[in-house]
């Protein structure tokens, strides 16, 4: 090797200078195709978009994945639709997903439908998936509400449950109630419907009754949809709740006049109670003035008052009336045993 190098007309630094610029050409040109999409850029002015390198530079320097617009641009170019690269780029900057509003684009596109980029963006950035929207609008979907129970006049439950018909309505896809809104109107229409059937067996035989009452509503109004149909899939009777509001009624009726009939008694058990108290307070103050009338005759004695024939009479008087007393108890004793025999 040395031998070799000393033939040659340059020396070992010119050797290493060659790698060395070898080197940094290699780390430019690997730099200069990882910053710029080459590939890409090829893929499309292959493709029939006119796109140039330094546009390729500048999302680099905006820190846009050119591909991200790019295939997008590709794809809408190839399916006709009048599309541009700033469009893409401001709606993918906006934080739009550029790949699903291109796909919505086309799906209308294909349907003969109109739907505008402006829109279709306006509809991404709204949160709606528009692909699924235009999907919707060309096919559209079956919406199941749950099983809705309601009362007919005559007290008897209809259990319900309805299919729903939608399509999606693009010009409303933006500011419009979503799913659960229809099937919260639907429901309410249900029970509307049942409850204004005055027998249960009117909904049972017509059916039909209540979708096409609930159709004429209009509920869709206000929606994301347009409601095409609305089919009755289930119909059931349930409980007779008429009856049982009336059973609860009469235990409540029989539960209050009881309560009633409870503080009746109560009052008369306390008048009597009170009576009895004020029966033993006469009878207490009757003892007590009996027991102060011996102190009072002999009171009357030692003061000449009275006589001791005065006092012989008033004794006379009172064993005729205990003698009175004893003779009327005998004879009530004996009318007594008279009836029992």
């Amino acid at each position: 090797m040395t031998a070799l190098t000393m033939n040659l007309p340059f020396g070992d630094g010119f050797l290493i200078a060659i790698a060395l610029i070898a080197l940094a050409v290699i780390l430019l040109l690997t730099l200069f195709f990882n910053f710029i999409p080459v590939g890409l850029w090829i893929s499309a002015v292959s493709a029939g978009v006119k796109v140039s390198i330094f546009s390729l530079v500048g999302m680099r320097l905006r820190r846009v994945k050119p591909a991200r617009v790019i295939n997008p641009l590709i794809k809408g170019t190839k399916a006709g639709l009048a599309v541009s690269q700033n469009q893409l780029e401001s709606h993918l900057l906006s934080g739009g997903r550029v790949d699903n509003v291109v796909d919505a684009l086309i799906a209308a596109h294909r349907a003969n439908m109109e739907l505008s980029f402006e829109r279709a963006a306006a509809i991404d950035l709204a949160g709606r998936d528009v692909f699924e929207a235009v999907r919707m609008s060309v096919m559209p979907k079956i919406i199941e509400t749950p099983m809705i129970s309601a009362m007919a006049c005559n007290g008897i439950e209809i259990k319900a449950m309805a299919k729903v018909t939608v399509r999606a309505n693009i010009a409303r896809l933006v500011g419009g109630a979503g799913e659960d809104t229809i099937i919260a109107r639907v429901g309410e229409g249900i029970v509307t419907t049942i409850g204004s059937a005055k027998n249960h067996s009117e909904v049972l035989e017509n059916p039909d009754r209540i979708s096409q009452t609930v159709l004429n509503k209009g509920l869709d109004s206000g929606t994301a949809y347009e409601i095409l149909s609305i089919d009755i899939a289930d119909i059931d009777v349930g409980r007779n709740i008429g009856a049982e509001l009336q059973i609860d009624q009469a235990e409540a009726d029989k539960q209050i006049a009881q309560a009633k009939a409870e503080e009746r008694r109560a009052s008369a058990h306390a008048a009597e109670q009170e009576m009895r108290a004020r029966v033993e307070e006469m009878r207490a103050k009757v003892v007590e003035a009996e027991s102060q009338v011996p102190q009072a005759i002999a009171n009357a004695l030692n003061n000449g008052n009275i006589g001791v024939m005065d006092y012989l009479g008033i004794q006379n008087k009172i064993a005729d009336t205990e003698m009175r007393n004893g003779l009327a108890g005998i004879k009530i004793n004996m009318i007594s045993d008279g009836d029992k025999k």
